[in-house]
């Protein structure tokens, strides 16, 4: 009995060193999301406060203005006036301080480390303009529930679909199906359909069900809001077909779903803001379909934004949705050779 268990593992082994591919994306996703890591978490301990400052150079230098030169507070250059002022009101940021034609700063009243911000300010440069703002505090798991709610549908969309039609193909499944009329972006239609009504079903169930639970903050529209998850749900779901439409190993296609996924978990803002990172690294992120639909969902949920605000979100996703699909139909093949 051990002997015939050593042999059959002995063959899996062999099996397993023998598919280059599989070996390789076994080795080279670890390793990645390391380097990620490191690469995002790295650096100095991080910094009690964050300071946006406006000013008309290429970066924030010290030599600016004293107060730039204090320890312990992180200091970013915004990319709009009108978004960091609404930031600093919903305590995402303690202070904005612009250094432009006429040095003033925004502060909001509500805010106790905004309070302690102004003080050191104020120590540096005491003539400096006041502008006040007040808002409610934005909830940790207000920011982070659709971060959630998102990432589990890129799982649903990516391992659901991805994985599910490689499968098929290896056991002879879509063989079978070539024998019929049925083209390929017929097959590829219904798979989306199949796996879009089912996403959106449990979606909504889940979204109600937090509804009642956490009373989350929702300022927007729920119709808006599913217009949003929907077409980021189709253009995920197009992703995963991609990946599947020549694949043969599973465990080939769950290390490139790996590497889809991963990237996007860690820089599209599911548990933590860019905000104040590396210019190149908030400009990374924006490629991601998942960056796309979190910004739209954040931004109906927390500022009530209309379709105005989100529509080159949704345009977006609706290009990224139309490019895989055809691609994925473009270079399917229903046998495993």
């Amino acid at each position: 009995m051990i002997q015939r268990v050593l042999a059959v593992m002995h063959a899996r082994n062999l099996e397993f060193l023998r598919d280059r591919a599989t070996l390789g994306w076994n080795i080279l996703v670890p390793i990645g999301l390391v380097v990620a890591l490191t690469l995002i978490f790295s650096g100095p301990e991080r910094p009690l406060f964050k300071v946006g400052v406006m000013h008309a150079g290429p970066s924030v230098e010290t030599s600016m203005h004293p107060f730039l030169a204090t320890r312990f507070i992180e200091f970013f250059t915004p990319t709009s006036e009108a978004d960091a002022v609404r930031k600093v009101a919903r305590h995402e940021i303690d202070l904005l301080l612009d250094l432009r034609s006429a040095p003033r700063y925004w502060v909001n009243t509500d805010s106790p480390k905004g309070y302690v911000v102004e003080k050191l300010l104020l120590q540096s440069d005491p003539g400096l303009k006041r502008e006040s703002v007040s808002g409610q505090a934005v909830r940790y798991v207000d920011w982070l529930l659709p971060g959630i709610l998102g990432m589990n549908m890129m799982f649903s969309c990516l391992f659901g679909v991805g994985w599910v039609v490689v499968r098929y193909r290896k056991s002879g499944f879509l063989k079978r199906l070539q024998a019929t009329p049925l083209r390929a972006i017929e097959f590829i239609s219904a798979q989306v359909l199949s796996r879009l009504i089912l996403i959106m079903v449990v979606m909504v169930l889940v979204f109600a069900a937090l509804r009642l639970v956490l009373h989350f903050r929702m300022e927007g529209s729920y119709w808006l809001l599913f217009v949003v998850a929907l077409f980021g749900a189709i253009a995920l779901i197009a992703i995963g077909l991609f990946i599947a439409a020549r694949f043969t190993s599973e465990e080939v296609a769950s290390g490139i779903i790996n590497a889809f996924t991963w990237p996007m978990m860690l820089l599209s803002g599911v548990w933590f803001s860019l905000e104040g990172s590396a210019r190149w690294l908030q400009w990374l992120a924006k490629i991601f379909p998942l960056t796309q639909l979190l910004d739209a969902g954040r931004a109906i949920m927390i500022d009530g934004a209309g379709l105005a605000q989100v529509a080159p979100q949704l345009l977006y996703l609706a290009i990224t949705a139309v490019l895989f699909l055809a691609l994925g139909a473009l270079s399917f093949k229903w046998q495993a050779n």
